[in-house]
Protein backbone atom coordinates (compact mmCIF):
# COMPACT_ATOMS: atom_id res chain seq x y z
CA UNK A 1 0.00 0.00 0.00
CA UNK A 2 0.58 3.47 -0.81
CA UNK A 3 0.23 6.44 1.88
CA UNK A 4 0.00 10.09 1.07
CA UNK A 5 -1.47 13.01 2.86
CA UNK A 6 -3.01 15.53 0.50
CA UNK A 7 -5.21 18.99 0.34
CA UNK A 8 -8.84 18.21 -0.65
CA UNK A 9 -11.00 21.32 -0.84
CA UNK A 10 -8.45 23.14 1.44
CA UNK A 11 -7.98 20.61 4.47
CA UNK A 12 -5.35 18.05 4.86
CA UNK A 13 -6.18 14.20 4.19
CA UNK A 14 -4.41 10.96 4.81
CA UNK A 15 -4.88 8.89 1.58
CA UNK A 16 -4.19 5.41 0.28
CA UNK A 17 -3.07 6.28 -3.16
CA UNK A 18 -4.39 3.90 -5.82
CA UNK A 19 -1.81 2.65 -9.02
CA UNK A 20 -0.65 5.71 -11.19
CA UNK A 21 -1.65 8.40 -8.52
CA UNK A 22 -5.03 8.87 -10.68
CA UNK A 23 -7.39 8.52 -7.41
CA UNK A 24 -6.92 8.41 -3.99
CA UNK A 25 -8.78 6.60 -1.24
CA UNK A 26 -10.08 9.18 1.78
CA UNK A 27 -8.67 7.16 4.70
CA UNK A 28 -10.82 8.95 7.65
CA UNK A 29 -13.80 9.64 5.59
CA UNK A 30 -14.26 5.97 4.71
CA UNK A 31 -13.64 4.31 8.43
CA UNK A 32 -16.32 6.85 9.88
CA UNK A 33 -18.31 5.22 7.19
CA UNK A 34 -17.51 1.58 8.50
CA UNK A 35 -17.83 2.93 12.04
CA UNK A 36 -14.05 2.83 12.61
CA UNK A 37 -11.57 5.32 13.30
CA UNK A 38 -8.28 6.30 12.39
CA UNK A 39 -5.69 9.13 13.28
CA UNK A 40 -6.29 12.10 11.77
CA UNK A 41 -2.22 12.43 10.14
CA UNK A 42 0.12 9.86 8.90
CA UNK A 43 2.54 10.81 11.34
CA UNK A 44 -0.19 9.64 14.19
CA UNK A 45 -1.31 6.50 11.84
CA UNK A 46 2.71 5.39 11.77
CA UNK A 47 2.65 5.62 15.52
CA UNK A 48 -0.08 3.07 15.17
CA UNK A 49 1.77 0.97 12.75
CA UNK A 50 0.41 -2.52 12.55
CA UNK A 51 -2.70 -1.73 13.91
CA UNK A 52 -3.15 0.92 11.21
CA UNK A 53 -1.73 -0.80 8.14
CA UNK A 54 -4.51 -3.94 9.09
CA UNK A 55 -7.07 -0.90 9.51
CA UNK A 56 -5.97 0.05 6.00
CA UNK A 57 -6.18 -3.10 4.35
CA UNK A 58 -9.95 -3.06 5.73
CA UNK A 59 -10.95 -0.25 4.47
CA UNK A 60 -9.60 -0.09 1.19
CA UNK A 61 -11.91 -3.73 1.00
CA UNK A 62 -14.60 -1.97 2.65
CA UNK A 63 -14.69 0.74 0.14
CA UNK A 64 -14.26 -1.15 -3.06
CA UNK A 65 -17.31 -2.90 -2.38
CA UNK A 66 -19.78 0.12 -2.18
CA UNK A 67 -21.49 1.48 -4.61
CA UNK A 68 -21.27 5.10 -4.65
CA UNK A 69 -17.20 5.43 -4.01
CA UNK A 70 -17.47 9.04 -5.24
CA UNK A 71 -17.84 9.57 -1.40
CA UNK A 72 -14.22 7.88 -0.24
CA UNK A 73 -12.42 8.46 -3.65
CA UNK A 74 -10.99 11.56 -5.14
CA UNK A 75 -9.39 12.59 -8.06
CA UNK A 76 -8.87 16.38 -7.84
CA UNK A 77 -6.52 17.00 -4.42
CA UNK A 78 -2.91 18.61 -4.18
CA UNK A 79 -0.07 16.74 -2.53
CA UNK A 80 1.62 18.02 0.44
CA UNK A 81 4.40 15.78 2.30
CA UNK A 82 3.59 12.46 3.41
CA UNK A 83 4.20 13.95 6.81
CA UNK A 84 4.29 17.91 6.20
CA UNK A 85 5.95 18.68 9.29
CA UNK A 86 8.07 16.27 10.60
CA UNK A 87 8.90 15.92 14.59
CA UNK A 88 12.26 16.09 14.23
CA UNK A 89 14.98 17.28 11.70
CA UNK A 90 15.29 14.89 8.68
CA UNK A 91 18.87 12.58 9.49
CA UNK A 92 21.01 12.29 6.40
CA UNK A 93 23.41 10.80 5.10
CA UNK A 94 26.44 12.27 2.99
CA UNK A 95 28.61 10.41 0.43
CA UNK A 96 27.14 6.86 0.76
CA UNK A 97 27.82 6.27 -2.71
CA UNK A 98 31.72 5.99 -3.97
CA UNK A 99 31.14 7.99 -6.80
CA UNK A 100 29.58 10.68 -5.44
CA UNK A 101 32.46 10.72 -2.93
CA UNK A 102 34.61 11.23 -5.38
CA UNK A 103 32.90 13.35 -7.61
CA UNK A 104 32.88 15.92 -4.88
CA UNK A 105 36.34 15.35 -4.32
CA UNK A 106 38.36 12.48 -4.87
CA UNK A 107 38.69 8.73 -3.98
CA UNK A 108 40.60 10.21 -0.28
CA UNK A 109 36.81 11.50 0.46
CA UNK A 110 35.11 7.76 0.39
CA UNK A 111 34.17 7.87 4.18
CA UNK A 112 35.38 5.07 6.49
CA UNK A 113 32.32 6.20 8.81
CA UNK A 114 29.37 7.13 7.86
CA UNK A 115 28.77 11.13 7.84
CA UNK A 116 25.47 12.31 9.14
CA UNK A 117 23.84 15.56 9.28
CA UNK A 118 20.29 16.74 9.29
CA UNK A 119 17.67 18.96 7.38
CA UNK A 120 15.48 21.17 9.81
CA UNK A 121 11.47 20.57 9.43
CA UNK A 122 11.00 23.91 7.99
CA UNK A 123 12.47 22.82 4.81
CA UNK A 124 9.79 20.21 4.26
CA UNK A 125 7.62 20.27 0.71
CA UNK A 126 5.75 18.18 -0.78
CA UNK A 127 5.28 16.50 -4.25
CA UNK A 128 4.67 19.39 -7.22
CA UNK A 129 5.88 22.00 -4.74
CA UNK A 130 7.83 24.58 -5.71
CA UNK A 131 11.33 24.95 -4.69
CA UNK A 132 12.24 28.68 -3.83
CA UNK A 133 15.43 29.61 -6.06
CA UNK A 134 16.49 31.40 -2.93
CA UNK A 135 18.56 34.11 -5.24
CA UNK A 136 20.30 36.62 -3.06
CA UNK A 137 21.22 33.89 -0.83
CA UNK A 138 22.80 31.39 -2.95
CA UNK A 139 24.33 31.14 -6.56
CA UNK A 140 24.76 27.61 -6.27
CA UNK A 141 21.53 25.74 -6.03
CA UNK A 142 21.84 21.78 -6.21
CA UNK A 143 19.52 18.81 -6.21
CA UNK A 144 20.17 15.25 -4.69
CA UNK A 145 18.38 12.29 -5.34
CA UNK A 146 17.75 9.99 -2.21
CA UNK A 147 15.54 6.97 -1.08
CA UNK A 148 14.47 7.72 2.27
CA UNK A 149 13.38 5.28 5.11
CA UNK A 150 10.85 6.13 7.66
CA UNK A 151 11.29 4.46 10.99
CA UNK A 152 7.66 2.95 12.24
CA UNK A 153 8.68 1.86 15.56
CA UNK A 154 10.60 3.05 18.65
CA UNK A 155 14.36 1.47 19.29
CA UNK A 156 17.41 1.69 20.55
CA UNK A 157 20.65 0.05 20.06
CA UNK A 158 19.05 -1.58 17.28
CA UNK A 159 21.09 -4.79 15.39
CA UNK A 160 21.37 -4.44 12.36
CA UNK A 161 20.25 -8.15 12.05
CA UNK A 162 16.69 -6.73 13.19
CA UNK A 163 16.76 -3.07 11.75
CA UNK A 164 14.32 -3.66 9.10
CA UNK A 165 11.71 -4.71 11.62
CA UNK A 166 11.73 -0.82 12.86
CA UNK A 167 10.89 0.17 9.67
CA UNK A 168 7.34 1.48 8.32
CA UNK A 169 8.11 2.32 4.84
CA UNK A 170 10.09 4.06 2.10
CA UNK A 171 10.02 7.63 0.21
CA UNK A 172 11.88 9.72 -1.73
CA UNK A 173 13.61 12.96 -0.59
CA UNK A 174 15.24 15.30 -2.97
CA UNK A 175 18.56 17.03 -0.96
CA UNK A 176 18.46 20.66 -1.99
CA UNK A 177 21.41 22.01 -1.37
CA UNK A 178 22.94 25.53 -1.80
CA UNK A 179 26.39 24.47 -2.30
CA UNK A 180 28.14 27.91 -1.11
CA UNK A 181 26.71 27.86 1.84
CA UNK A 182 28.10 24.61 3.15
CA UNK A 183 31.37 26.01 1.88
CA UNK A 184 31.24 28.85 3.45
CA UNK A 185 30.03 27.61 6.69
CA UNK A 186 32.43 24.64 7.07
CA UNK A 187 29.18 22.17 8.13
CA UNK A 188 26.06 21.30 6.21
CA UNK A 189 22.57 23.01 8.29
CA UNK A 190 22.61 25.88 6.77
CA UNK A 191 23.45 24.90 3.41
CA UNK A 192 21.06 21.64 3.99
CA UNK A 193 18.15 23.62 5.55
CA UNK A 194 16.47 26.54 3.12
CA UNK A 195 12.74 26.46 3.06
CA UNK A 196 11.66 24.28 0.71
CA UNK A 197 15.08 22.64 -0.02
CA UNK A 198 13.69 19.11 1.11
CA UNK A 199 11.19 17.56 -0.79
CA UNK A 200 9.50 14.88 0.32
CA UNK A 201 7.23 12.33 -1.23
CA UNK A 202 4.77 11.63 -3.14
CA UNK A 203 4.08 8.82 -1.20
CA UNK A 204 5.29 6.28 1.68
CA UNK A 205 5.29 2.46 0.71
CA UNK A 206 4.97 0.42 3.61
CA UNK A 207 8.13 -1.81 3.99
CA UNK A 208 6.43 -5.24 2.83
CA UNK A 209 5.80 -3.89 -0.94
CA UNK A 210 10.13 -3.21 -1.10
CA UNK A 211 11.57 -6.88 -0.64
CA UNK A 212 14.88 -5.20 -0.72
CA UNK A 213 15.66 -1.30 -0.05
CA UNK A 214 19.26 -1.84 -0.57
CA UNK A 215 18.41 -2.73 -4.12
CA UNK A 216 16.42 -0.13 -5.53
CA UNK A 217 17.35 1.84 -9.06
CA UNK A 218 17.31 5.57 -8.80
CA UNK A 219 17.36 7.95 -11.55
CA UNK A 220 17.06 11.85 -11.43
CA UNK A 221 16.23 13.84 -14.38
CA UNK A 222 16.69 17.81 -14.75
CA UNK A 223 14.54 19.13 -17.61
CA UNK A 224 14.26 15.34 -19.06
CA UNK A 225 18.27 15.06 -19.09
CA UNK A 226 19.03 12.12 -17.13
CA UNK A 227 21.57 13.58 -14.27
CA UNK A 228 22.07 10.60 -11.71
CA UNK A 229 21.28 6.29 -12.34
CA UNK A 230 22.59 4.07 -10.06
CA UNK A 231 21.31 1.10 -7.71
CA UNK A 232 21.23 1.30 -3.95
CA UNK A 233 23.43 -1.70 -3.95
CA UNK A 234 26.05 0.41 -4.23
CA UNK A 235 25.29 1.87 -0.35
CA UNK A 236 28.50 2.11 1.14
CA UNK A 237 26.83 1.81 4.57
CA UNK A 238 23.15 -0.02 3.55
CA UNK A 239 19.98 0.72 5.04
CA UNK A 240 20.11 -1.78 8.16
CA UNK A 241 23.63 -0.29 9.22
CA UNK A 242 22.83 3.21 8.97
CA UNK A 243 19.53 2.15 11.58
CA UNK A 244 21.88 0.33 13.66
CA UNK A 245 24.84 3.36 14.26
CA UNK A 246 22.24 5.88 14.81
CA UNK A 247 20.42 4.41 17.65
CA UNK A 248 23.61 3.18 19.33
CA UNK A 249 23.12 6.22 21.23
CA UNK A 250 19.95 7.94 20.31
CA UNK A 251 16.48 6.90 20.30
CA UNK A 252 14.51 6.67 16.85
CA UNK A 253 10.97 6.95 16.94
CA UNK A 254 7.89 6.52 14.81
CA UNK A 255 8.09 9.27 11.78
CA UNK A 256 11.39 9.68 11.61
CA UNK A 257 12.65 10.06 8.42
CA UNK A 258 16.38 8.92 7.19
CA UNK A 259 17.52 9.98 3.29
CA UNK A 260 20.13 7.54 2.83
CA UNK A 261 22.31 9.63 0.54
CA UNK A 262 23.20 10.41 -3.24
CA UNK A 263 24.29 8.83 -5.77
CA UNK A 264 26.85 10.41 -8.23
CA UNK A 265 25.86 13.08 -11.19
CA UNK A 266 24.72 16.11 -8.97
CA UNK A 267 25.46 19.43 -10.56
CA UNK A 268 28.16 20.06 -8.62
CA UNK A 269 30.19 17.35 -10.08
CA UNK A 270 30.08 18.36 -13.57
CA UNK A 271 32.50 20.20 -15.32
CA UNK A 272 31.36 23.36 -15.92
CA UNK A 273 28.56 22.85 -12.96
CA UNK A 274 25.44 22.47 -13.65
CA UNK A 275 23.55 24.35 -10.80
CA UNK A 276 19.66 24.65 -10.46
CA UNK A 277 17.78 27.53 -12.42
CA UNK A 278 14.48 29.07 -11.68
CA UNK A 279 11.93 27.14 -14.35
CA UNK A 280 14.36 23.87 -13.67
CA UNK A 281 12.17 20.86 -13.37
CA UNK A 282 13.29 17.58 -10.96
CA UNK A 283 12.21 14.18 -11.29
CA UNK A 284 13.34 11.52 -8.97
CA UNK A 285 12.50 8.01 -9.52
CA UNK A 286 13.10 5.22 -7.03
CA UNK A 287 11.85 1.78 -8.03
CA UNK A 288 8.51 0.80 -6.33
CA UNK A 289 7.75 3.89 -5.15
CA UNK A 290 7.05 6.28 -7.70
CA UNK A 291 8.85 9.79 -8.99
CA UNK A 292 9.06 13.10 -6.91
CA UNK A 293 9.06 16.26 -9.36
CA UNK A 294 9.71 19.85 -8.09
CA UNK A 295 9.85 22.94 -10.02
CA UNK A 296 12.68 25.77 -9.43
CA UNK A 297 10.61 29.09 -8.75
Amino acid sequence: MKFATVKVKGKSQVVLVEKNNSNVLLLQAAAIKMGEAIPTTLLQCIEKAEIFLQKAKEIEQWASTQKNKSEFYVDEYVWEAPIPRPAKNIFCVGKNYAEHAVEMGSEADIPEHIILFSKAPTAVIGHEADIPRHEGITDELDYEGELAVVIGKKGKEIRREEALDYVFGYTIVNDITARDLQVNHKQYLLGKSLDGSCPIGPVIVEKSAIENPNQLDIETRVNGEIRQQSNTEQFIFPVEEIIEILSKGMTLEPGDIIATGTPAGVGKGFKPPKFLRKGDEIAIKVKGIGTLINTVH
